[in-house]
């Protein structure tokens, strides 16, 4: 088993069907810049308004985000971060060594469906802002009733599907350029469009103090009441809400597929660029962005569509940052639904998947009714696969603790695993029965569904086999961990050693691309702190329009460029 023809096994498997090589693994920063740029997405607009429409209250918006936000983030570092480093598989490839094949092409089925249709909604909404640029009318239907429409959408989701092609590095590369930017619109957006809500309620361009920000929220975004005129959510449902939009990526454990290539579980914390730069101060500038345009245009903040939002908040760049969102969820999105389909077909390529998904995406995301569903489809989702993620912790963490054999069903040659496919089951039927009985809210079904399922499996584990010694078995996947291990060695030999590019030309590139990033910033500040009147607040955000745009030009070509040339420095 030791002898180097035994690399023969492996060289016919895709790369995506064995643990990530030494030489592939990525720092810190690559997390970082990915999940900033997958986690402020056009979404973020929906769900802003989403917190008006449920009645949130300002301070239970302030507080709760950031108490939910944080929760999401030791979830990544706690439960799915050790797994990933630990293993180096995606969640699709363990899931097949402990529950056979029948179990995991259903589940794979499952995620391709859904990752593919949140994907899709995300080409939608870029959509979306290119039909407000061009003034095509508003798709309102759940079919398409412009052919331009049609177009655009074409146009749009085969980027996207070109640049998922290209797997992780290609998807982190193009995060890590979108990261910065976005995280700078959407703070400019709220400094831009605060002035208008500041002189619609206390009749000033600039709230004075804590209070007057209160106030604010208070009576014209988070007011306490909502849409039905009823008193709205507290503080416990949105802390709920922020802890669970993420569930089926981290206890669900969806983003092994991503946190497997970390150099270390730590980087698991990264996550927090997703969750407080995106989730956390986006979702409260998106409310305050709402409410703005709301009183610009003289209507209700759940009537407005990302496009008008974005466009009232930043001018044409408010166009480009509706796309780029869309673009960077919908990325990452279809390199999972890519990653699942690979898993069923394995006899495939990654990329030969990954196209046929984003094809069917595209078509998929032609229908608009896609997009207004895609609040529910996140909560069902993450309901749906947190009982799978319940399963392969307990038998990752818990079964060596307490003395069970991890693998065992992949030890016995079972195909299908009925301790794995009656606890996802139960766990199901415990799940959404809790919802159906209304026993408590609903965003934190996830939590009893996630421990009664370990518990479940665990019992019927034991029944199957799960204790039995399978010492034989474990020395065997320990000798082809080893050779895998050697194989990746070789193949290392053979990769390309990319030199950190350091010159002068490049260093000038990217403090220009910072530097319009920077201006961008102190253009929104002057709109916000240099309005004096409301006439001086016209003027000051006509002038951030016009050179907010320019600047997000800038950016984008030399920051991809200052990447061309960091990509082109490789030594033999």
């Amino acid at each position: 088993m030791r002898a180097d023809n035994d690399f023969d096994q492996f060289k016919d498997l895709d790369e995506e069907q064995l643990p990530v090589a030494k030489h592939k693994l990525h720092d810190w920063t690559h997390f970082a810049g990915l999940y900033a740029a997958e986690h402020v997405a056009a979404t973020e607009f929906v769900i802003g308004a989403t917190f008006v429409a449920l009645g949130a209250k300002t301070m239970d918006i302030l507080l709760g985000l950031l108490i939910g936000n944080i929760l999401a983030v030791l979830s990544w570092r706690f439960i799915t971060s050790p797994i990933a480093v630990d293993t180096r598989l995606s969640l699709y490839t363990y899931l097949n060594k402990i529950a056979g094949d029948s179990m995991t092409k259903l589940y794979n089925w499952a995620n391709v469906i859904i990752f593919s249709v949140i994907s899709a909604a995300m080409i939608t909404v870029s959509a979306t802002a290119v039909r407000f640029a061009f003034d095509i009318p508003a798709q309102l239907n759940w079919y398409p009733t412009n052919v331009w429409f049609v177009l655009i959408v074409l146009m749009v989701g085969i980027v996207m599907v070109f640049i998922a092609l290209y797997g992780f590095n290609a998807v982190s590369e193009f995060s890590g350029i979108c990261a910065p930017w976005l995280f700078v619109m959407f703070t400019s957006g709220a400094m831009v469009l605060l002035p208008a809500l500041s002189l619609d309620v206390l009749d000033k361009t600039l709230p004075a103090g804590w209070a007057d920000i209160i106030t604010l929220g208070d009576q014209s975004i988070w007011t306490g009441i909502n849409s039905d005129g009823q008193p709205g959510i507290g503080l416990v449902e949105v802390i709920g809400f922020a802890w669970a939009a993420n569930t089926i990526t981290h206890f669900g454990l969806i983003d092994m597929a991503l946190l497997r290539f970390a150099k270390k579980k730590s980087y698991g914390y990264a996550t927090s660029t997703g969750m407080m730069f995106g989730h956390y101060v986006a979702w409260i500038a998106a409310g305050i962005m709402g409410a703005g345009a709301a009183v610009i245009l003289g209507k209700s903040i759940v009537e407005l569509d990302p496009g008008d939002v974005a466009y009232y908040a930043l001018g044409w760049s408010g166009f480009a940052i509706v796309i780029v969102a869309g673009w960077t969820t919908a990325i990452t999105n279809l390199y999972r639904a890519g990653l699942a389909a690979q898993a069923i077909f394995f006899n495939h390529s990654r990329k030969k998947t990954t196209i046929v998904v984003g094809m069917v995406t595209i078509v998929v995301a032609c229908f608009p009714f896609v997009f207004s569903q895609i609040l529910p489809l996140l909560t069902y989702a993450g309901l749906l696969v947190v009982p799978v993620g319940a399963i392969v912790f307990a038998e990752h963490q818990i079964f060596p603790r307490i003395g069970y054999t991890r693998y065992w069903s992949s030890y016995r040659k079972l195909s299908f695993s009925m301790p794995a496919v009656a606890s996802w089951g139960l766990g199901l039927v415990f799940g959404f029965g809790l919802n159906a009985l209304d026993v408590m809210s609903f965003f934190y079904l996830f939590i009893p569904t996630w421990f009664f399922t370990i518990a479940v499996y665990t019992l019927l584990a034991s029944k199957y086999g799960a204790k039995e010694n399978f010492a034989k078995e474990v020395k065997e996947e320990e000798v082809r961990n080893e050779a895998i291990e050697r194989f990746h060695v070789e193949q290392a030999k053979n990769e390309a050693v990319v030199a950190k590019d350091v010159s002068m030309f490049s260093k000038g590139l990217k403090f220009v691309a910072i530097s319009a990033l920077i201006a961008t910033l102190v253009l929104a500040g002057n709109v916000l702190f240099g309005s004096a009147t409301e006439t001086d607040y016209i003027e000051n955000r006509e002038l951030f329009y016009t050179c907010a745009f320019g600047c997000t030009s800038i950016y984008f070509v030399l920051a991809y460029w200052a990447l061309k040339r960091g990509k082109t420095n490789t030594a033999d």
